[in-house]
Order: C-alpha cells, then structure tokens, then sequence
C-alpha cells in the first residue's frame, strides 16, 4: 500500500496546536520549538496541501476555511496514534504491582533496599504505599500488602510470613554506654510513638520488676521516635528490622539487646500464590530479611 497523498506528518503537530491555541507563539512553547520553527512546519504543510491554512491578522493567526475542516481529521489521527502508541508501550512493560507497606518499615527497610531488587527482578514494575493496619485490597487497587500481624488477617488472602518481630531499647552509642541493665532507664528520657503506645509496656513484661519512672517524650510517628533516638533525645523501643541499618553504621546501639514480641511480619495477596511477580517478590524479601537477624 503506498501513501501517495499524504502530508509531511511531522508539521501535522505544529498545525493542530496552532489552530488549537490560536497562536503560533503558543504552539511553539508547548512543543518546546521556536516560533520560525513553528512558521516553518506550516509553510511546508501549505506547500504540500496547495491551500492557504492560515490568514495573517497583524499579531494573530485565523485558519482558514479549509484548515478548520482539516484540523478535525487530524486530531482524530493524532488521538489515534496515541492510543497506539500507549497501547504498544503497554505490552512491553511489566504489569505493575502495587504493594502497601506500613510507612515506618516502608521507609527504614523496604526503600533503602530497592536497588538490590532492581538488580535481582528487574521486570518487577513496583508502586509503593505507604499505610498500616487491615487492607481494603479492592477498594484502594492494592495487589500485595506489608503488615505485621496485629490485627486478624481476613480470610480468602494468600500469606507469606517474612520475619519475626524482636524488640529492644535503642540510643546513641554515647547514651548507650550508660546502660546495661533495665533499672538504669530511670536516667534517659523515654520516648514513645502514639503508633504502638504499648511498645514499652509489652517489652517490660520479660522483666520481674516494672520500669522505673522516666522523663517521658510522645511522638505521632515510630519513625519520629527512632530520629529522635538516633539524634540523642533518649531512648526509643526499636524494632530490630527498623534499625538495623543504624546498628550497622553506628548511629544506634541496642545495649540490651532484642526479644521476640511474638509478632509477624506477612505479606498478603489477594493474588494467585503461584503469581510469578509475587514469587519473585517474597523470595527477594525473604532473602533481605536473613540480614535482620
């Protein structure tokens, strides 16, 4: 099939934007060309057609009878090709995969760890969420979810357990060389998060005695709590997964260690257990876990 008829196509832009805009100025600053750029394209459309697209009206430019009747069809053209195009471009790209990730280990873990994930699955199209507690998979279109397992898990999901939850108190080497027993937080402020007001509660529960009384600090957040341990304020309840890489570069200390609080970390799905993207997400994540221990 040959195209005997048709225009240059390449101008076929600058003429739709500037029967559009009413302007050759306009046109040219959408497309990122210059005016003469722009005057250029049209003159040449002019030449092929053998018409006169547009007339010259001081500053402005009116098309012309015949440009108007042509401009329709050509933004019916353009419309189509770009549908093709994004069309094209969508079955080259991996499908994405939205997953939701509780903000503090979205932030702390998950984030600092993704090159090694574009390295290991480099087709997986990941779309970060950032939000806790119980899932509405349909209603907010998540397909994967990060949680801890606080709350009933409903059923009908697929899960995948990644790794346990142990808890210590966490500060600044320079804070942590003043405590090597529970009894001497009575000297550091202790800071809490309104995310899991228990947090120091449920650890004390492994010692015979309560806490002694401290200079207490609430904030909204767990990572609030854990900057403001690392910045020197005192002492934060820090999940081991959520500082792990302060502890590696020296910037918290957990001078009395961690223990299990008998949570989970999942991962759940509405979809298939055999998804090859959810496959080769739960193997990467299990394999980045083994370094929290």
């Amino acid at each position: 099939m040959t195209w005997s008829d048709l225009p240059p196509l390449g101008p076929l832009v600058a003429f739709e934007a500037t029967v559009r805009h009413g302007s050759v100025s306009k046109a040219a600053a959408e497309l990122h060309l210059t005016h003469g750029a722009v005057s250029r394209q049209i003159q040449q459309l002019e030449r092929a057609l053998g018409v006169t697209l547009f007339e010259r009206r001081n500053r402005a430019v009116v098309p012309t009878p015949a440009a108007r009747t042509f401009v329709q069809s050509v933004d019916d053209a353009l419309n189509l090709l770009s549908a093709a195009a994004r069309q094209a471009r969508a079955t080259t790209r991996p499908a994405l995969l939205v997953l939701s990730c509780e903000p503090t280990l979205l932030m702390r873990w998950l984030i600092p760890r993704l090159p090694a994930l574009t390295a290991a699955a480099p087709g997986l199209n990941l779309h970060l969420v950032a939000s806790g507690g119980p899932v509405a998979f349909e209603r907010e279109s998540i397909d994967v979810a990060i949680r801890r397992n606080d709350f009933d898990i409903p059923g009908g999901l697929t899960t995948f357990e990644l790794f346990d939850e142990s808890v210590g108190p966490v500060c600044t080497p320079e804070l942590g060389h003043r405590l090597s027993r529970p009894e001497d937080l009575t000297r550091l402020p202790r800071l809490h998060t309104s995310t899991r007001p228990s947090a120091w509660a449920d650890w004390a529960k492994n010692y015979p005695m309560p806490l002694p009384p401290a200079p207490e600090q609430t904030f909204e957040h767990f990572y609030l709590s854990l900057q403001a341990a690392a910045s020197g304020l005192g002492v934060a309840m820090g999940p081991r997964a959520l500082v792990h890489d302060d502890l590696e570069a020296g910037r918290l200390t957990a001078p009395l260690g961690f223990r299990p609080d008998g949570s989970t970390y999942l991962l759940m799905t509405p979809l298939p257990a055999r998804d090859d993207r959810v496959t080769a997400l739960v193997s990467w994540l299990r394999e980045q876990a083994q370094g929290n221990a």
